[in-house]
């Protein structure tokens, strides 16, 4: 029997490697929703290809587009926030959570109170929603799924043992593009140099984080929510080859690494298949090829936003979602030529400087910190 889903976010490039694995196996699958914020033409023609129910863009000014390329198709076509909550809300057997910032807190967690599967790509969602999050998928009885290389790294070291037992959960990191630079060269670094990942083809804001270790830093956080080790018992080893995707240190000193390539269809083949698995088209590892795996310790002073986001989670309550809102306005500077590279962490830092708004209860809780969050931020930018 084929299994349902939906995609959240069905033009990124999550969207876009979930898409390719499902076209391989599409006897298997039935597509239920596919959602873009404003890629109207491109959401038609998956749409169209995949014989989905429904397509939602988030931009209401792109709906006429969307319902032009859909014309005569029988699928049905929306637009708006609400039209993305009520996509996530139509009880898919899997639904993936890929849409790009706190646009997609309402939509993911509209997917978890249907009390079914849900396939996180979403890192704004335990990031700065993290305990509203968990609390409603153990209250609506719903499966998390991380999709991220790193967590489901975690969660495939940790199948079939106690979490009890962990001594330590260690999230590798590529280093990003910068890795080496001086001081000097980070001042001057470009958003072009910025985005231009070594390992990973990712969107230009992820790769800034990447580039900062905010990345790092926000799947820190997301680590202590999803796996409750304590977050003293969370840490981050730099990884420049990103053949190791997390390792797990266990009590009697066993230690499970996850290795794969570095390409996102591993994790979410992970996530569409689990418990079972199934076939990619990845090229498989040549560790002869790869010669030798190296490891470092993240440079702090160079690059401080892992240091940030691990205070932020220790400090708890409204802290990590004023770390996230700051980080996009910041980055979004950067890309803007607005401030330097190296002003990113200051600017984030200064953000959560001061009083801060009491812990978040609910989702309109969650969303009211991050808009104080971000006009904080902005008003706080230097510039270059």
């Amino acid at each position: 029997m084929s299994r349902s889903i939906s995609i959240l976010g069905a033009t990124g490039s999550v969207g876009a490697s979930t898409l390719d694995l499902i076209r391989r196996q599409r006897h298997e699958w039935r597509v239920v929703a596919l959602t873009a914020h404003s890629q109207a033409v491109e959401l038609a023609r998956l749409a169209r290809e995949f014989d989905a129910e429904l397509a939602v863009v988030a931009d209401e000014a792109c709906l006429p587009a969307l319902r032009e390329a859909l014309a005569g198709t029988g699928i049905a076509a929306a637009a708006g926030p609400a039209a993305l909550v009520e996509a996530a809300a139509r009880g898919a057997d899997l639904t993936l959570a890929a849409i790009v910032g706190c646009a997609g807190l309402a939509p993911t967690m509209a997917a978890i109170e249907q009390g079914g599967t849900v396939a996180l790509a979403n890192k704004e969602a335990l990031v700065s929603a993290g305990e509203v999050m968990i609390a409603a998928v153990d209250r609506h009885g719903a499966t998390l799924l991380p999709v991220d290389s790193e967590h489901n790294a975690i969660f495939q070291c940790l199948a079939g043992n106690d979490i009890a037992d962990v001594r330590w959960i260690t999230l590798t990191a590529s280093g990003g593009p910068f890795r080496g630079w001086s001081p000097e060269r980070l001042r001057a670094a470009t958003p072009q140099q910025a985005v231009q990942h070594p390992n990973w083809s990712m969107g230009a804001k992820i790769s800034v984080d990447s580039a900062t270790m905010m990345n790092k830093g926000l799947e820190l956080i997301e680590a202590h929510h999803l796996f409750p080790v304590g977050s003293q018992r969370l840490r981050i080893v730099v990884h420049p080859q990103s053949v190791i995707h997390s390792l797990v240190e266990f009590r009697d000193g066993s230690t499970l690494a996850q290795l794969g390539p570095a390409d996102m269809r591993v994790p979410i083949a992970s996530a569409l298949a689990w418990p079972r698995r199934i076939d990619t088209p990845c090229t498989p590892l040549d560790l002869p090829a790869i010669g030798q795996l190296s490891f470092e310790a993240p440079d702090e002073d160079r690059f401080p936003a892992t240091r940030l986001a691990r205070e932020a989670v220790e400090q708890g309550g409204a802290a990590p979602a004023v770390l996230n809102a700051a980080n996009e306005v910041a980055v979004a500077a950067f890309l803007a030529g607005q401030i330097a590279f190296t002003q990113i962490a200051g600017s984030v830092a200064r953000t959560l400087d001061g009083d801060l708004p009491r812990a978040p209860a609910s989702l309109d809780d969650v969303l009211a910190v991050d808009a104080l969050a971000r006009v904080r931020a902005a008003t706080l930018l230097e510039p270059a």
